[in-house]
This record gives structure tokens, C-alpha cells and sequence, in this order.
């Protein structure tokens, strides 16, 4: 074994790195751990992530009656044709193994309710089967404690919470050499409580840092989905792809004083109707699936009713279903929403749209490697091919837990150099602490504003010329402050979402049709052809 450089006090060596611990990089982490010494890094606490907030379930075929030929039907369905067909048969051959691999954690799945049935399955908008394994409401939080007591557990990671990822390093942090080889030798990353910038170096680097869906004013998603993974690989070099399909939930809770509650899918599997104020369903204007539509078809359909009659939301109403039922199947939905005085089994829950998933990201082939050598990637941060021009339900977890354990094997399998190139410290000696951080929330509200405003469910060409011009403007605010004063938190995440909402907006522009979750009102038809938007950063250009 070759001999390890001396490092400086600050800088830490792994033999993997991590960044982000939810599905994707617990699954990656705990199998990586097995060959050597692993640093899993989380931008907040370990459970803060998206995993946790995923209510519905996770896709598999574990029912006598279903096969992994309709689930990868039904996923290039949902993707209108823009999904990868190998890697959406990968994904769905291998999900019964990821279920049983969390079932040997702990995670406590619903039992079937029959002897012949090992899991209770549900159903969601988009799937021609019962498929859905979880447990009750709350399936994501399950999985997530699974993943962290078993990565706790083990003594060859260390969990490193409050660490939010600045930059990859790469072969342009690499000290006297004038040609180094492409490559990601691990992270800068911000302590968040000690306020000093750190090099976590590793020879492979696992991106796994989820979407960003925090772009947006509206959102389902924890305040860190903001696009960090993404941004960061931009920056180092590698292609993104399919930004402009932003998955909007349907059904996340209207109320004042909470905005990213979401009302599972299952709750309209299992047979809840949307209704306007009058009491009257109208699904049946839009899809002869009703509520049982592709989510981006559910989310258009309310939109339209929102604006046709000037609506604030709709009603997702379960009354119907009884009581016991309802309390039952979403417990969690149940209590939360007491809380705040609905009580769903006897009221309509107030519902709207909500940006949830990006189906876009850095783009990764079947073993999750990246354009950049030593980088891999898992999860939402990436363009895999699975979901194409818009997610089916429950895909979203199952592909972390797929593409997670196929990195893990495929960084197992490289004879990777255990030598580190000398890498440059983190420099801050031409910048000072910033005494105008006002700017910074001026900033981020009024991405988020643009975006909703003119990169939404439904967009125009006018409207996205008007987002790209004020991207425009707010990308150079944000990096003349980046490059004048000591980095925060909030000014990585803002540098990231601006970074993010350009790729998007740049996206939605060169998509001349309507496709998936990406609709204009200027080119309502899809064409013949189903074309990925490739964007290169030798090409364009970063924040």
C-alpha cells in the first residue's frame, strides 16, 4: 500500500467518501464500509434530508399477480417515453432484492393481511398494480432511522453531521502540477458550527445529496433540497440533463402557517377524491384515470381549476373512505393534520400544488459513474434514466436503494490509487466577513418568486425569457458576493439554487414541445421524437 501524504490539521482522508445520508448514501456507505474506511458527510443532522419526508412507499414487484414487465411499463408510461429502457428494467429487476435488504435492517414493513401475502401493498397514481411496500404513512422516516442505526453501527464509518459541501476537489485544486489527470479527489466542505472550510479527501466520492425542488416558493421538500450536488458537479465539469421536468406534487397541505406538508399519493390510491368548494369531483374533465393519473396530469388539472375559478386550492376528501380507515392507513397525516385543526376523517383537507421531485440532474450511466473520474453519484441529484420526462410514484426511494448499492459494487470493483495528490487549502485571504447578509434573503426570496412565477407547471416562452433575465441578474449579484466575502451556510445553498435555476430555465428553453412534467402553452404538442436535454458545462457556463 502506497504511503498516505502528510496531511494539515484540517484536512481528513477516507478510502470513500460521502456526501449525503439519506437512501442513496446510507445504502452506498454501509456496503462501501465493508472494504474500507467511509465518511459519510450530511449538510444538517443525518435524518434532515428528503428520505425522511417520504410518506407513500417504495415500488417493487412482490405480488404473484404483478410483473417486473408492467412495472417497467408503467415507468416509461409516467416518463412519456423519455426514460431509458435498460435502466428502468435494471431498477425494477432489482427492487425485490433492495426490499429485502431493508427488511434485514429492521425496517418494520406492514405485514399483508393475508398468509400468502409477506407485505401489505398499496396503490399509486400511475401503476397498473398493487406494488406499494410501506409502513403506514411514514415509510420514508422508517427507512431512513434503519439506514442510520445500521451506518452508526458500523465501525468503519463515521458519520460527520453539520458539513455542508462547497466544492468537488478536483484536478484543478492540485498543487505543482501543471497537468494533472481529470479527476474528483473529495470535498471542501463548511463546518457548520466551527465555521471553518475543511478538505475531506477520498480516491472515490459518492454525490448523493437528493434534488432541488427548494428553487421554487412552493415546495414539499426539507429547506436543504437545494440543488448542492448538482450545482457542485456542474461547476467540476459534468453534464446535466432533463432540468426542465420539475415534478410538482399535487396534493401538498393549503394552510398559513405550514406550506411543505404533503398529502401522500397513497391517499388517493387508496380512493380519496379531489373536489372544488362546491363539493363536485373534476378529474374526470382531464384523465380517464381520475385520481389515479400520472401526478404532473393531477397537478395540471388543479392548476387549471385554481385559475378557471381563481381558487387559493382544492379538497382531497377521504371521508368517504370511514373513519377507521383513514386513521389506519395515514396516522401520521391523521395526527399532523389535528394539530392543525383539520380533522380529515370528517373535513376535506385543503390542498395545492407543490414543487416535490426533480427528475433531472448529473448524468450517470448503470454504475452511477459520473463525466468526472472518482465521482459517482446516486439518487435525485441524478439523470439515471429511470424517470424520464416525469417519476412514477414510489420510484423515487427504490432508486436510491438500487443505485446506491450498484456504486458501492462498482467502486469495489476499481483498483483504486490510495496515493492523494497535494491539494491546495481552501483559500480565504481576499475576502472578509460580510456585514450586508440582507442580501443574501432578498436574493434567495426572489429566485424562489421568479421561478414559481414563470418556470411552474405551466409555462410560456415570454415567461421564461423573463426568468432568464433575472436569473441572469441574480447569478452575478450572488457571485460578486460569493467572491468578496467568508462563505455561510445560506450563501452556499443561495450559489447552488441560482446556479440550479439557470440549468432549469436553460432546459425548459430548448424543450420546443410539451413533454412529461415540462408543458408550454407555446408548444402544446409532443414531438415524434424523445430526446434528452443534454446541457455541457465546456459549452456554457456556471456560477
Amino acid at each position: 500500500m502506497a504511503q498516505k501524504p502528510k496531511l494539515p490539521p484540517e484536512a481528513l482522508h477516507y478510502d470513500a467518501l460521502v456526501i449525503g445520508s439519506g437512501a442513496a448514501g446510507l445504502t452506498a456507505a454501509l456496503n462501501l464500509a465493508e472494504h474500507g474506511r467511509v465518511a459519510v458527510l450530511a449538510k444538517a443532522d443525518l435524518a434532515a434530508g428528503s428520505t425522511a419526508w417520504a410518506q407513500g412507499g417504495i415500488a417493487a414487484v412482490l405480488d404473484a399477480g404483478d410483473t417486473v414487465a408492467a412495472h417497467v411499463e408503467d415507468t416509461m408510461v409516467a416518463g412519456a417515453g423519455l426514460n431509458d429502457r435498460a435502466t428502468v428494467e435494471y431498477v425494477a429487476a432489482n427492487a425485490s432484492a433492495a426490499i429485502d435488504r431493508l427488511a434485514a435492517l429492521g425496517v418494520p414493513f406492514n405485514p399483508g393481511e393475508t398468509v400468502s401475502e409477506r407485505w401489505h401493498l398499496t396503490r399509486e397514481g400511475g401503476h397498473s398494480h398493487r406494488r406499494i411496500v410501506h409502513v403506514d404513512d411514514a415509510t420514508g422516516w422508517a427507512v431512513s432511522q434503519a439506514l442510520i442505526r445500521a451506518a452508526e453501527a458500523h465501525p468503519n464509518i463515521t458519520l460527520i453531521p453539520h458539513m455542508a459541501a462547497v466544492d468537488l476537489i478536483t484536478h484543478r485544486h492540485v498543487v505543482g502540477r501543471r497537468f494533472p489527470a481529470r479527476r474528483c479527489h473529495g470535498v471542501y466542505a463548511l463546518d457548520t458550527q466551527k465555521r471553518r472550510v475543511v478538505r475531506i479527501l477520498a480516491p472515490a466520492t459518492v454525490l448523493a445529496t437528493g434534488g432541488a425542488s427548494r428553487v421554487y416558493l412552493y415546495s414539499t421538500n426539507p429547506d436543504g433540497a437545494t440543488g448542492d450536488g448538482i450545482a457542485m458537479a456542474w461547476r467540476a465539469g459534468c453534464r446535466v440533463s432533463n432540468m426542465e421536468f420539475n415534478q410538482f406534487h399535487p396534493t401538498c397541505l393549503f394552510h398559513p402557517r405550514v406550506r411543505n406538508f404533503l398529502i401522500t399519493e397513497a391517499a388517493r390510491g387508496e380512493g380519496g377524491h379531489l373536489k372544488l368548494p362546491d363539493g363536485s369531483r373534476f378529474m374526470q374533465r382531464y384523465d380517464d384515470r381520475l385520481e389515479l393519473a400520472p401526478r404532473d396530469v393531477v397537478a395540471r388539472a388543479i392548476d387549471a381549476e385554481m385559475k378557471r375559478l381563481g381558487l387559493e386550492h382544492v379538497l382531497l376528501d377521504l371521508t368517504h373512505l370511514g373513519a377507521d380507515f383513514v386513521r389506519g392507513h395515514f396516522p401520521t397525516i391523521h395526527a399532523r393534520l389535528l394539530e392543525l385543526g383539520i380533522d380529515c376523517t370528517t373535513q376535506a383537507i385543503p390542498v395545492v400544488p407543490a414543487a416535490h421531485y426533480s427528475c433531472g440532474g448529473v448524468m450517470v450511466d448503470l454504475n452511477g459513474r459520473t463525466d468526472l473520474g472518482g465521482l459517482w453519484a446516486a439518487g435525485e441529484v441524478t439523470q439515471s434514466g429511470l424517470h424520464g420526462a416525469n417519476r412514477l410514484a414510489s420510484n423515487s426511494l427504490l432508486e436510491c436503494l438500487v443505485f446506491g448499492q450498484a456504486v458501492a459494487d462498482d467502486i469495489m470493483a476499481q483498483d483504486a490509487a490510495d496515493t492523494m495528490p497535494d491539494i491546495k487549502p481552501w483559500d480565504e485571504s481576499r475576502v472578509t466577513d460580510s456585514d450586508e447578509e440582507v442580501v443574501i434573503a432578498h436574493n434567495w426570496d426572489e429566485l424562489r418568486r421568479t421561478m414559481w412565477d414563470y418556470v411552474g407547471i405551466v409555462r410560456t416562452e415570454k415567461r421564461l425569457e423573463r426568468a432568464a433575465h433575472r436569473v441572469k441578474t441574480l447569478r452575478k449579484e450572488v457571485q460578486e458576493y460569493y467572491g468578496n466575502f467568508r462563505i455561510t451556510a445560506d450563501l452556499v445553498e443561495l450559489r447552488n439554487l441560482v446556479t440550479v435555476a439557470d440549468l432549469i430555465v436553460r432546459s425548459a428553453r430548448a424543450r420546443k414541445e410539451s413533454r412529461g412534467l415540462h408543458f408550454s402553452t407555446d408548444y402544446p404538442n409532443q414531438s415524434a421524437a424523445a430526446l434528452d436535454t443534454v446541457l455541457d458545462p465546456a459549452q456554457g457556463r456556471d456560477a
